[in-house]
């Protein structure tokens, strides 16, 4: 038995939450209508646009349309955590910053990529657009989050608390010790919500990719175990992202002379 279509009808009377919604934000006086209805159409046109997208790929297997879907995903993300950021900073630090993230989440979410795809599932062809597009979503997306995190964090933890780290260096520490703890706490920021979905997988919540599987037909320990090494792929993408990041990211608020330039 495949899964249930969901008709235009029933499709439409689900938005009654977003209805919902914004009642209670106009009755609470809470000025966000406008982001929910933004964020409800953009969404609707995303997910349609990437429908006929996905079918036309799928259709069409070719190492080309694969990799320029990931590229793609891989571009919108970077721009996404530049977007969420919304630093404050001097251009010279803002821009070694943003290239810093570009590294940190191509280079983190490929690895992990590339791993999950030929060495736990094993894949063939190895650009089968099935398994890679979806898959790349998964692990770029909450790679993304976390540098997102990463970044806010560290970036207002060293403008707002500059005088330790100034502190520090007139004590003799290395720009990398100055801000040690400030590292350490933009690590744990971002790898907090990954650990969360982890936690409460199963008992609390059943995740996306797992009950997609089930609903189109899947036997459900199948769904789990592809869903158990997704999830261990997203901690990899996450971890290995945002340690590259905090890696470099530091560097950006510093001169040659190891002087503090925030």
């Amino acid at each position: 038995m495949g899964p249930v279509d969901i008709g235009l009808i029933q499709l439409l009377s689900a938005y009654i939450f977003v209805v919902i919604l914004m009642f209670i934000l106009r009755i609470r006086r809470i000025p966000r209508e406008k982001e929910v209805l933004v964020a409800s159409i953009r969404m609707t046109f995303q997910l349609v646009l990437a429908g006929f997208v996905l079918s036309y790929i799928l259709d069409h297997p070719s190492p080309l349309y694969t990799v320029l879907a990931v590229l793609v995903m891989e571009i919108f993300a970077i721009y996404n955590v530049y977007k969420r950021a919304r630093l404050s900073l001097p251009s010279k630090v803002k821009k070694r910053l943003e290239f810093f993230i570009a590294i940190s989440v191509s280079t983190g979410t490929l690895l992990s990529l590339v791993y999950f795809l030929y060495v736990v599932v094993r894949i063939s062809p190895w650009f089968d657009p099935r398994y890679v597009i979806p898959l790349a979503g998964m692990i770029i997306g909450n790679s993304m989050t976390g540098v997102s995190l990463g970044v806010k964090t560290l970036s207002e933890s060293i403008t707002i608390q500059k005088d330790i780290v100034e502190a520090a260096l007139m004590l003799g520490a290395r720009p990398k010790d100055a801000v040690r703890m400030f590292s350490d706490r933009a690590f744990d920021s971002a790898i907090l919500p990954t650990l969360n979905s982890m936690i409460g997988m199963g008992i609390v919540f059943l995740p996306g990719m797992m009950t997609g599987q089930i609903l189109s037909g899947a036997s459900p320990i199948t769904a789990i175990k592809y869903q158990i090494a997704i999830m261990l792929g997203i901690l990899g993408g996450v971890t290995i992202s945002v340690s590259v990041f905090l890696y470099l990211g530091y560097k950006a608020f510093f001169n040659r002379e190891d002087q503090l330039i925030v």
